[in-house]
């Protein structure tokens, strides 16, 4: 059974070949933004692969174009929605910066 260590929390969790990041993430109370349900209709999933990132699936078009709206990619980037696991992996899931900074803006 492949095993996914979460950063920076820190957490390793065995899970199912074949399921996705997002769900093995979501399954282990690891929180992983999500805002399309895991549809590859948004970026919000982003995760930088630490370790294994060539046992993923190749990246399909449609996950580079949502891609392209991620902050902070790496060369290691995928869309934990989109990624089948099939062996041990190291994932980081980026800090998100946020929207507002608490200031007035008018």
């Amino acid at each position: 059974m492949p095993k996914i260590r979460f950063l920076p929390a820190d957490i390793e969790v065995d899970v199912p070949e074949g399921i996705t990041i997002l769900d093995a993430a979501l399954d282990n109370n690891i929180q992983i933004d999500h805002n399309c349900g895991g549809n590859c209709a948004c970026s919000t999933c982003h995760v930088i692969i630490e370790e294994g990132f060539e046992t993923l699936n190749k990246v399909t078009e449609d996950e580079r174009d949502m891609l392209d709206e991620a902050d902070g990619l790496a060369k290691t980037s995928r869309l934990a929605c989109q990624c089948k696991v099939t062996a041990n992996l190291v994932v980081r899931i980026p800090k998100k910066e946020p929207l507002w900074d608490g200031e007035d803006i008018f």
